[in-house]
């Protein structure tokens, strides 16, 4: 029961973060907030979670600074980083090279703090020869490298920066052609928003183009190995921050091309149900019971695999022959499976051959 009280005020304060509002559940002697702090770090929410304490009542003064002292590294981390991406983009475009930034800081100025939300990795997608280009310029910078079909992955003044030549992720070929529509728009017409950082113009994703992005790659990740709560949440501030401007009959109709209208509309309801999206400002919401139940089932797999599958035990990478581990790999994707055919019965089956394809390719590749 104690647990169940944890998670309560865990999302209570999620929620509070993330809308600066009041936290509407007392926190009493019942919170353990050690393990509240575990959550938000299993989460990527850290942040979140001090800000929500702002709103929250009962909370012990001395809980709260620990908490501000946590969001205070991650403000140090995420300016670092920003001045980061600013010399770096600014590099790239003075010999022509045209990244878009996607995810990550551009979609953290949606926060009401930018500087509060947990920071990952750079991701730089590059058009027709930028991507050769940028590797050319960038390999000789980094401390070391990878690349694989689809990005190479760099460490520079040790900041992970990923070159992406595509956005496709391994779903369907739908998924990947409507991606391909975004990005040839994303170029092709200079469709992008800017985001002013250290004075310096970083080219965004319209949008029309991220909202979807953001959407069809945190459920790319609920089907590859976990979603964690800030790529939702992440989504959610953009919403609402475009909520005048999103044209809605184009995103509807681009969901439908993918035939992800119904994971839309969990997700919807996840949103609104447990993270206090508001309704005006959520496309293709709906009250219905199924959505809801869908959605209830969406927090139980969040919670339990963590961010990223962040709750499993990744040891056997580290200790077990290479067959061993993708043995494993391929055990955690059949019981994905039963965890998501509860919620999108045909979708999973139609999915599931690709992931373990895809999966098969990557082991081919040592990757």
């Amino acid at each position: 029961m104690k647990n169940d009280y944890n998670q309560k005020a865990f999302l209570a304060l999620v929620k509070a973060g993330l809308w600066e509002t009041e936290a509407r559940l007392l926190l009493n002697e019942e919170v353990d907030y050690s393990e509240l702090l575990r959550l938000a770090e299993e989460q990527s929410v850290v942040g979140l979670v001090a800000a929500g304490l702002d709103h929250a009542a009962g909370v012990p003064y001395e809980t709260k600074l620990k908490f501000i002292g946590y969001a205070s590294q991650i403000q140090q981390r995420n300016m670092a980083m920003n001045r980061f991406i600013a010399d770096l983009v600014s590099k790239l475009q003075s010999v022509g090279i045209t990244p878009i930034l996607v995810k990550g800081q551009g979609v953290a100025q949606c926060y009401e703090r930018p500087l509060w939300r947990t920071s990952g990795d750079v991701d730089l997608i590059l058009g027709g020869d930028d991507y050769r280009k940028a590797k050319e310029l960038l390999l000789p910078l980094s401390t070391s490298s990878k690349e694989c079909g689809k990005h190479m992955e760099l460490v520079i003044d040790s900041w992970v920066v990923e070159l992406h030549r595509w956005l496709r992720i391994g779903l369907t070929a739908r998924i990947n052609s409507q991606l391909g529509v975004l990005m040839r728009e994303s170029f092709d017409s200079n469709n992008v928003r800017l985001w002013k950082n250290y004075g310096f113009d970083t080219r965004l994703l319209n949008a029309d183009s991220d909202v979807v992005y953001v959407f069809v790659h945190f459920f790319n990740h609920f089907y590859k190995g976990g979603i964690g709560l800030r790529q939702i949440c992440d989504w959610c501030r953009l919403l609402w921050t475009y909520r005048g401007t999103i044209d809605l009959p184009l995103l509807e109709s681009r969901l439908r091309e993918m035939r992800l209208v119904s994971e839309w509309k969990a997700f919807a309801a996840f949103a609104v149900e447990y993270l206090g999206m508001p309704i005006e400002a959520m496309p293709l919401y709906s009250s219905e019971e199924r959505w809801k139940r869908k959605a209830k089932r969406i927090c139980s797999f969040i919670m339990e695999v963590g961010n990223m599958g962040h709750n499993r035990d990744m040891s056997y990478y580290n200790t077990k022959p290479y067959l061993i581990q993708k043995a494993i790999s391929v055990r955690y994707r059949c019981v994905d499976l039963l965890h998501h055919m509860a919620i999108f019965p045909l979708d999973s089956i139609r999915f599931f051959p690709r992931i373990m394809i895809n999966g098969l390719r990557s082991a081919a590749r040592g990757e």
